[in-house]
């Protein structure tokens, strides 16, 4: 636990001379938080993780609790942000956006007002279905869901290199898709 305070604060303090490379989601876990769950609280989250619509009753059956003390449970893991909704998974396929492309972009500076643009400029556009600052060759790396090479071409390229902070784009196609909407591993 010391280790992880420890690089936080050191996190922290780079972001403070550096607040461009601030992620919008904190890559590193408050270790605090993630103490305050006991078993019964990761199961909870395991469960709504597989099954975001089972009913109150359902999920109280499958924890071992009554109604009243899984419903208290759920309610503060959503309250401290445990939780943050629920969705429904949809078929890209099915939806006509079958090819997933990762775009790793690179920009000219990472001055505040180009990075905040680029942020809000991708974030706009609906076929961007994730966005990540990283490390590495490129700056930022974009998951795209469109129907296909052209609609790629003629949706997303042409505005990505329209924003005046790019400075070059790199584009992987995704053959095949093997795992996706993953569950995040709550330690039950």
């Amino acid at each position: 636990m010391r280790k992880l305070l420890a690089q936080r604060a050191r996190f922290e303090s780079e972001l403070a001379l550096n607040p461009l490379q601030a992620p919008i989601l904190d890559p590193i876990p408050d270790p605090t938080m993630a103490d305050r769950l006991d078993d019964t609280d990761r199961r909870i989250l395991k469960e709504i993780q597989r099954d975001g619509r089972v009913s109150l009753t359902e999920l109280s059956e499958r924890i071992g609790l009554s109604i009243a003390p899984c419903q208290r449970r759920l309610r503060r893991l959503e309250e401290d942000g445990f939780v943050t909704g629920y969705r429904a998974l949809l078929d890209r396929n099915r939806l006509g956006c079958g090819m997933t492309v990762f775009v790793g972009v690179k920009v000219e500076r990472h001055r505040d007002a180009e990075a905040t643009a680029f942020i809000t400029a991708v974030s706009a556009m609906p076929e961007v279905v994730a966005c990540h600052l990283v490390s590495g060759d490129v700056d930022f790396l974009i998951e795209v869901a469109v129907a296909d090479i052209s609609s790629y071409e003629r949706t997303i390229i042409r505005r990505l290199l329209a924003l005046p902070s790019v400075r070059d784009i790199r584009s992987s196609f995704a053959l095949k898709t093997y795992k996706r909407d993953g569950e995040i591993p709550t330690g039950a």
